[in-house]
This record gives structure tokens, C-alpha cells and sequence, in this order.
């Protein structure tokens, strides 16, 4: 648990970054060169609100309303009111982990210097992160262009003192948790409101936090297959060296060795060394080049997701250097919901691996009639063993194919046609977050159904990184030794995975 001061100097963050303040809170600071930054970009937003030019979102309306032309004494007005009109955010609350990302990500991208806010704005984020004050903000409402915008702007309320807010463990009005914390509210200055909302904080949030966890659920899951691999009997030819050398593949050659890592010096290999079946079921035989293909895909996403770390994603952007102001896109989702989407896809494949291979453990095997009884079961029939966990996996996969359905295949134009494609990227983050705890969850039955057919193959020792995964298993669910209810050691197990317990291995 990192909670190193995390200091924010309109560089790129780090993923790493991301998860101290979000899950461990760390503290966080401004740097000397940031407010240069932020100085320099503000300088050219208050010249071009004196001249009284025509930028988007300066000195005009939003959206389809950019023709409407704002007067001087109502620039203030109208970044008040950009706040307070696109609050209109639906469902349950966001968690309060996934929005103290949405504020260090927002207020990282203020930082850089192209964004034409006050240091004041990007100073008040940081200090509602160290008094862990968190926005109210509804889940549903953004389609993941123009900006994550409804939820951004409940954010943004609390700066002013408005809105919804967590503070000390009761939610209050943004004015009272801001003094309750010796704030002040802001009062926001032409672009400031526009420049709060109109970025892909949400969508990165949920990105880089799911990466991480995917990565980690990856790595239990090819613990898992391991074990599975010793406790169906399984060959260890397909995982040689030279197989997958050969295809080249990256993702593949790196699954190959963490299993040859996990099945070193078998004693259960060398127990079936002359046995009459010639191959395996791909489950097993071709998890690297399955798992593989999902490493890969995971590396494509952690990619995509470090290079918004850097990023400038509202609009128009600032260039101090040269005193222009740009209008473009770099709101617009579409790269980040293309790879949450694929993010999804891999981890369904994951699950659906890993769900056949507890239908294998159920048996009955004609190779194994004097080993495991069929479900696992110590006396089968009077108990039914693992017989309804199978089905409970076959149940979450079902589920989780469901929510592998790309969201950003979609799109429902917006703002009376100005905005005629949008990313839906928000709906391919919430997807995620339910995704992988399912998926978690069929992970953690392989790990109690495979940990008990290794019992059956006692007193053979698996391979040595699969005797650590087992122990593991064991120190938080025992062997069934009759039928039981299972529900409580599916939770346990289900909540290692999701701590990391198993990833280590």
C-alpha cells in the first residue's frame, strides 16, 4: 500500500500513480513547473476573453448552440451554467475509488499546461483529494464524446460548492463538505467550466484501474489452468520451448513459460509418462496459445491506457507558445472505448476457457477410473460433490458473453446532429467493472475444483509453483469431505483472486 506523496508536474502519470491515490490515498501535490504551465496556457484565455474573439466555448455557446454568441459580462455565467445544465447524470453513484481517479486524472490533464484554467481550479481538485472529499456522481449519462460530460460535471459542482459529496462518511451538499473542510467554493472564469467537463476522465478511470486487475486475473488464471493441467493428468509436451519459439507470438511464448514455471519437477507428470492418450483437450493443450492471445490483447490495452496518461483531452486546447487556441476532438472516446471493448472480449474468452475446464474436472473419464470419482464427490450419489459449482460457472459465463458485446460498435448521435458519432466508451467501462468480477468468480471455482482433484492424486506432488497455488487454496478453503454449502468458499476464493493472492505464483 503506496502512499507516497504523488506529485502532479504536467508530465505523463503513471498507472501506478493512478491506483495510490484512487484505492490507497495517497496524498498529492502540485509542482512548481505545473503552475508555470497552467500560468502560461491562462494568460492567452484571459487575452482572448478581453478581445472579445470568437473561440468555442469561450466566448460562444456549447455543442449545437457554438453560433450564439456570449456576451463579456456573462462569460462567468455561462461556465456556471454549462456546470449546472450538464449535471443531469442517472443510476447509482460511482464508486468513490473510480471518481478519486475521474479528479487525479482531471486534474493531471489541467496541469499540462493546454487547458487555459487558473492554478486556483486545478489547486481545488487537488485539495478535495487530500480532505478525501468525493463527489455524488450518477453512473449512466455520458456517451463517451465530447467528453464523459453529465459525470464530469457533477464532479466539477463540488468545486463551486453545489452538487452531491462524501465527506467523513456521510454525504452532504458540495457546500457543506467544503466547509466542513475549510474550502472555499470556486467561482470559475471563462473556459474553466468547459475545460472540467470536457474530457475522458471517466472512461480512463475505469480503464486504468480494470487494467491492472485484469492483468492480475490473468496471471490466476494460468495458475489455475496449472493446476487443473496436474489434476486432469495432463501432458507437459505442449508447453516445450521450441513450440512456441516457433510461432512467435509474444503473449503465447510468455504464458508457456509461466506454466513450465508452475509445473516444474511434477510427480504426477511422471506417474502417466507411458499412458495410452495421445492428446489433450485444447483447454488444456492449447492454453498458451489461448491465454496468450489474451496477454496480448491486455498489452494492446495497457498501451492505449498509459498514453492517455499523458494526454489533453478537452477542447479547444491552449498553445501558449504560439498564443493560439485549437479547436479539434481529443475528447472524443473512441480510442479508449475500443480497447475497454477489447479488454472485455479477452477476459470473456478467459472465463469461457477456464469454465470447460471445471466441466473436464467434473469427469467421468474413462483414462481415470481408479482416480477421482465423478463431481469430485467422496462418496457420489449420497454427496453431489462440485456438481452445481460447474453450473454456477456455466451461469456467470453466460453472463459475462452478455457483457462482451462491444459498446463502441454503437452510436446515437447527440446535440441536435453536432454531434453525430459518439464512442459510447462509458458503457464498454461499466460493462468491465461487472465483467471482471465474474469473472474473478469463475476463476476462483476452477481454483476449488482443481485443489480437490489434486487431493485425489495424493500422494503424487504437482508441479512445485501448483504445490504453492494449492496451499494457497487450502489455507482459505479445506477438501470437501462431504457435501457442504459452497457459497462461502467460492466467496473466499473470489475475493483472493481479487486481492492478487494467487498472481505472485
Amino acid at each position: 500500500m503506496d502512499q507516497t506523496m504523488r506529485v502532479i508536474d504536467g508530465e505523463a502519470l503513471k498507472i501506478e500513480d493512478v491506483h495510490a491515490v484512487a484505492r490507497y490515498f495517497a496524498p498529492v501535490s502540485l509542482s512548481e513547473q505545473a503552475i508555470q504551465r497552467i500560468q502560461a496556457a491562462r494568460a492567452v484565455i484571459d487575452q482572448v476573453a478581453a478581445e472579445g474573439r470568437k473561440i468555442y466555448g469561450i466566448t460562444t455557446g456549447f455543442g449545437h448552440l457554438s453560433s450564439v454568441r456570449i456576451p463579456q459580462d456573462q462569460l462567468v455565467d455561462l461556465q456556471h451554467n454549462l456546470l449546472r445544465s450538464h449535471a443531469a447524470g442517472v443510476g447509482e453513484p460511482l464508486s468513490k475509488e473510480v471518481v478519486r481517479a475521474m479528479m487525479f486524472l482531471l486534474a493531471a490533464s489541467l496541469a499540462r499546461g493546454n487547458s487555459g484554467v487558473r492554478v486556483a481550479v486545478v489547486q481545488q481538485l487537488v485539495s478535495l483529494l487530500n480532505a478525501d472529499i468525493v463527489p455524488v456522481i450518477p453512473s449512466r449519462g455520458s456517451v463517451g464524446a465530447s467528453g464523459d460530460l453529465a459525470p464530469l460535471a457533477h464532479l466539477a459542482l463540488v468545486l463551486i460548492g453545489e452538487g452531491e459529496a462524501w465527506y467523513n462518511g456521510q454525504q452532504m451538499s458540495g457546500a457543506e463538505a467544503l466547509q466542513q473542510a475549510q474550502l472555499s467554493p470556486l467561482h470559475l472564469q471563462a473556459k474553466e467550466g468547459l475545460a472540467l467537463i470536457n474530457g475522458t476522465h471517466l472512461m480512463e478511470a475505469i480503464a486504468v484501474l480494470t487494467i491492472v486487475d485484469a492483468e492480475a486475473l490473468l496471471r490466476t488464471a494460468e495458475v489455475a489452468c496449472a493446476m487443473s493441467i496436474e489434476g486432469l493428468m495432463g501432458s507437459h509436451i505442449p508447453f516445450d520451448e521450441r513450440i512456441h519459439r516457433r510461432r512467435g507470438q509474444v503473449g503465447q511464448q510468455e504464458t508457456a513459460a509461466h506454466l513450465r514455471h508452475l509445473l516444474r519437477d511434477s510427480e504426477i507428470v511422471l506417474s502417466h509418462a507411458n499412458c495410452s492418450r495421445v492428446q489433450d483437450p485444447y483447454t488444456l493443450r492449447c492454453s498458451p496459445q489461448v491465454l496468450g492471445a489474451v496477454r496480448d490483447a491486455l498489452t494492446y490495452c495497457r498501451t492505449i491506457f498509459e498514453r492517455e496518461l499523458s494526454s489533453v483531452t478537452d477542447n479547444p486546447l491552449v498553445f501558449p507558445e504560439e498564443g493560439d487556441v485549437l479547436s479539434g476532438g481529443n475528447f472524443h472516446g473512441q480510442p479508449l472505448a475500443l480497447a475497454l471493448d477489447t479488454l472485455a472480449i479477452a477476459l470473456a474468452q478467459l472465463a469461457s476457457f477456464s469454465e470447460r475446464r471445471i466441466y473436464n474436472l467434473m469427469g467421468p473419464h474413462d483414462w481415470d477410473k481408479d482416480g477421482a470419482p465423478l463431481f469430485l464427490a467422496p462418496d457420489p450419489g449420497l454427496n453431489s460433490g462440485f456438481m452445481i459449482a460447474q453450473y454456477a460457472a456455466a451461469a456467470l459465463v453466460n453472463e459475462i458473453k452478455i457483457l462482451a458485446h462491444p459498446a463502441s460498435i454503437d452510436s446515437i448521435p447527440t446535440s441536435a446532429g453536432m454531434e453525430d458519432f459518439v464512442s459510447m466508451g462509458v458503457t464498454s467501462a461499466h460493462k468491465l467493472l461487472r465483467l471482471i468480477e465474474l469473472t474473478q468468480q469463475v476463476v476462483a471455482i476452477e481454483l476449488m475444483c482443481s485443489a480437490q482433484m489434486l487431493d485425489f492424486r495424493k500422494p503424487l506432488k504437482p508441479g512445485a509453483g501448483v504445490q504453492i497455488a494449492y496451499a494457497r487454496v487450502r489455507e482459505r478453503v479445506s477438501m470437501l469431505e462431504h457435501d457442504r454449502v459452497l457459497a462461502p468458499d467460492i466467496a473466499k476464493l473470489a475475493d483472493a483472486v481479487r486481492e492478487g493472492a494467487f498472481a505472485d505464483i
